[in-house]
């Protein structure tokens, strides 16, 4: 409600959890022994200040462990113990983002709400920092040998996945997102809605991409997400060949309805100016 949690955590029997308060704007460490701590979040708190007052309200409460103190994926990254540069928190941005990921979450809830297979919860990916849900065909997947242990996890099974994150040097305008994982033959030949959403080939594979400002520019800007979401789905299932009528819950609209939910995702038509 007030921003971004662990949920909760265990260490020898004891239970905390980890929370960003977007509106004190603060990190807070909650307990089950009722203990509450925490340190400001504010311009100039460096990576290094921020890991270090971590470590030590953990400390304080016997909860500290040692963690992977180096940004996961980046080969070339400074420590967090060392990273002195980068020291920019601005409230006004935090909180524009914050919103933002309360709506998209909104959503996202209602469209998980349409699947009855397995599902993730929709989670902040802490790799890309996107907001992320995926849906399992119930099938393995074949792995390669060359790599990771996170990566082979993540994908033993067949995927199709959706989110929303703000953009990379790949990808510069911050976007929702879909793929399907393995990706299957003729993916990209399937068509996405609404009007502006579109395919992009990367090494790693095809995304489903649809800008934030359309959403935000958009007349039913929820009607232009769950067309999308739904239209990225419906590709994954076809190409992929699951069995879409076993996965879907008793919550998911009807051909008929989905079909009005994409004319509400069109784009207006545009009268001519008389002169």
């Amino acid at each position: 409600m007030r921003g971004l949690t662990t949920r909760r955590l265990s260490l020898d029997g004891r239970s905390f959890d980890l929370s960003f308060d977007f509106l004190d704007h603060r990190l807070i460490l909650r307990t089950d022994a009722g203990s509450v701590s925490s340190f400001a979040l504010e311009d100039g708190l460096a990576v290094a200040a921020f890991d270090a007052n971590l470590h030590e309200l953990l400390r304080e409460q016997g909860l500290d462990v040692q963690i992977q103190e180096q940004p996961y994926g980046m080969p070339v990254a400074t420590p967090f113990p060392a990273d002195e540069e980068d020291a920019s928190y601005e409230r006004e941005y935090v909180e524009r983002f914050w919103h933002a990921l309360r709506w998209v979450d909104g959503v996202l809830d209602e469209f998980s709400g349409w699947f009855c297979g397995k599902q993730s919860p929709v989670h902040l990916f802490w790799h890309g920092l996107d907001l992320a849900y995926t849906r399992f065909s119930g099938r393995r997947a074949p792995l390669r040998d060359d790599i990771d242990a996170v990566t082979r996890e993540a994908y033993s099974h067949e995927v199709i996945s959706f989110g929303f994150w703000p953009g990379d040097d790949n990808v510069p305008d911050t976007s929702f997102y879909s793929y399907t994982a393995p990706e299957p033959p003729g993916l990209r030949d399937h068509a996405l809605y609404p009007a502006d959403a579109r395919w992009l080939e990367q090494p790693t594979g095809s995304l489903a991409l649809l800008p934030y400002d359309v959403i935000r520019s958009a007349a039913d800007p929820r009607a232009h997400l769950l067309a999308f979401l739904q239209s990225a789905y419906e590709a994954g299932v076809e190409a992929a060949g699951w069995n879409a009528d076993d996965l879907a819950s008793s919550a998911c609209p009807t051909p008929r309805e989905l079909q009005q939910l994409r004319l509400r995702s069109a784009p207006r038509p545009v009268r001519p100016v008389s002169g």
